[in-house]
């Protein structure tokens, strides 16, 4: 600091300046060396924070410098490894695809050779047969001269014989001729069997060929009996004034309500009521049930339309899924996927030859428990299968094939692993083979609950009738011992003389049995005709 009072030393204030002014020079150079002073100290305080923050800044820039420097370091490391990690990965890949493309080679290399060995002995194949039918063909011409030769010997045999026979006998040619006739027609009978038989394997081998001619045939033979029945239903409503609007203007309401639904919506000149037509009953009810709703509330364009046919649908998916929830927990069945829950309920809206599937499902369910009971088997996996078994009619409307492949491909596919019930779902129609017990109870059970009285709407007079009239017509037969209508009338079993009749006759009789009973009866489905024959050697031991 600089010291400024020695210079004065020794001078006297008033020699400065006058006596009245002394108070205020003083002042003033007080305050002018506090200002100096100040300045001087600010000057080397600033100083001093400067470099204190210039050393650190400094320090800071090294740290940071030597930060920068390590992550590139790190990351050209970084950048390195995964650089060689993915050259390691497409060589790996090269070699796969090379390794891949050689044995595609090497496979093709193996197909032309077979193709090579396959084409040489098809060569040899054919020059043999080539060699065979030129030997074939002189040895018929060889044959045929003398096939003319014996025709003409036999010929003339016969007639010798006829004049020696008329001697013997004394039976003139009418009466040689009707003896004749009788053999021949014993013989023609067996020989009749078996060209019946090579009939009925050639029908079946070309049966693939015909089932879709025969399925259109069908159904215009019963469309007009059962449409009416089950694909029509009807909705009341309180005046006729509703049609115009229901049509609207131009049809668009009644277009927008069959797009929406996909039903066919019938308005003619009946009175008070309105027809949806539908294959499906689903979309039928679904149809009816917005039909009721618009002419309830009265407004009726397509946006309206739409928004009620959305609410529909969307309560009957969840009535549909509440009702197959219920049939589960009264089976007390766990562990099913919602989608079969779904299909379960979409059964409610099934029948089949009038009998409600679901129900019809249940009541198997139940059945099938019991046998498998009785029988020291699992009743729970029974139940299962049962209720199952027809899963498929919820979707084979809109799929091809039969309910049973379809159901069973249905319920593997949404998580059933158990064997027992995909084989009873898949084979309880004969379809393919029973691979477990239960598949045969589940076909003794749904025979059952088809066939017993009231069921599918069939009284129990006619129900019997039915299975006398299948007995009568096999007894009728020819060496039928006994018959028997088993599968609630869906089959007859009959019993032959193994003494009378040969295996090439019972085909036969099979053949005039199934025509009588198409021609005489008229039943739901189909009816199977099996003829057995059974030879017994009974001896006793002493």
């Amino acid at each position: 600091m600089v010291n400024l009072s020695p210079p004065l030393t020794g001078i006297s204030v008033a020699t400065l300046a006058p006596a009245g002014a002394v108070g205020p020079v003083v002042l003033v150079v007080a305050i002018l060396v506090g200002l100096i002073v100040g300045a001087i100290l600010g000057i080397l305080i600033c100083r001093f924070v400067f470099n204190q923050k210039l050393s650190n800044a400094r320090s800071e820039a090294a740290e940071i410098i030597r930060r920068a420097e390590q992550d590139a370091a790190n990351a050209a490391e970084k950048t390195r490894l995964e650089a060689e990690r993915k050259a390691i990965e497409r060589k790996e890949s090269a070699d796969k695809e090379l390794e891949a493309d050689r044995a595609e080679i090497r496979e093709a290399e193996r197909r032309i050779a077979k193709r090579e060995d396959l084409f040489d002995r098809k060569e040899e194949a054919l020059t043999l047969k080539e060699r065979n039918l030129s030997e074939q063909a002189a040895r018929l011409e060889r044959q045929a001269g003398e096939l003319d030769q014996r025709t003409k010997e036999i010929a003339a045999l016969r007639d010798k014989q006829e004049v020696e026979l008329q001697k013997i006998t004394q039976l003139d040619r009418n009466q040689a001729r009707e003896i004749l006739l009788e053999r021949v027609a014993e013989k023609s009978r067996a020989e009749m069997g078996k060209v019946t038989r090579q009939i009925v394997e050639d029908a079946e081998e070309n049966a693939r060929k015909n089932a879709t001619e025969i399925l259109i045939n069908a159904v215009q033979r019963y469309a007009n009996e059962l449409t009416s029945e089950s694909t029509v239903r009807t909705v009341a409503i309180p005046s006729d004034d509703i049609k115009g609007r229901i049509i609207g203007r131009e049809g668009r309401n009644i277009r927008a309500i069959e797009k929406a639904t996909g039903a066919d919506i019938i308005v003619d000149d009946t009175p008070g009521v309105i027809v949806v037509s539908c294959f499906d009953k689903v979309r039928q009810a679904i149809a009816v049930e917005s039909l009721e709703r618009l002419i309830a509330d009265g407004r009726m364009h397509p946006t309206r339309i739409e928004e009620v046919v959305e609410k529909v649908k969307s309560e009957t998916e969840e009535k549909i899924i509440k009702i197959g929830k219920e049939a589960a927990v009264e089976l007390g069945l766990k562990g099913l996927h919602p989608k079969v829950i779904e299909a379960m309920g979409r059964l409610a809206y099934r029948t089949s030859y009038g009998q409600n599937v679901l129900k019809h499902s249940i009541e198997v369910a139940y059945l099938s428990q019991i046998i498998a009971d009785q029988l020291g088997l699992d009743g729970k996996m029974a139940r299962r299968a049962g209720f199952l078994h027809d899963i498929g009619k919820a979707m084979d409307h809109e799929m091809e094939g039969g309910h049973p492949k379809i159901g069973m491909d249905f319920a593997r596919q949404y998580g059933e692993k158990d064997e027992e019930v995909l084989n009873a779902i898949g084979a309880h129609h004969a379809d393919m083979p029973a691979t477990t017990w239960y598949t045969p109870i589940i076909m003794a059970a749904d025979a059952v609950s088809a066939a017993r009285p009231g069921a599918r709407r069939e009284s129990m007079e006619r129900y019997v009738q039915r299975l006398n009239e299948l007995q009568d017509i096999a007894l009728a037969q020819p060496g039928v011992n006994e018959a028997y209508a088993v599968q609630a009338g869906r089959e007859v079993r009959v019993m032959i003389d193994a003494n009378r009749v040969s295996d090439d006759e019972a085909y036969l009789i099979a053949h005039e049995i199934a025509r009588r009973v198409s021609d005489e009866m008229t039943f739901p489905g189909e009816i199977r005709v099996t003829v057995l024959r059974e030879t017994r050697a009974i001896e006793i031991a002493r």
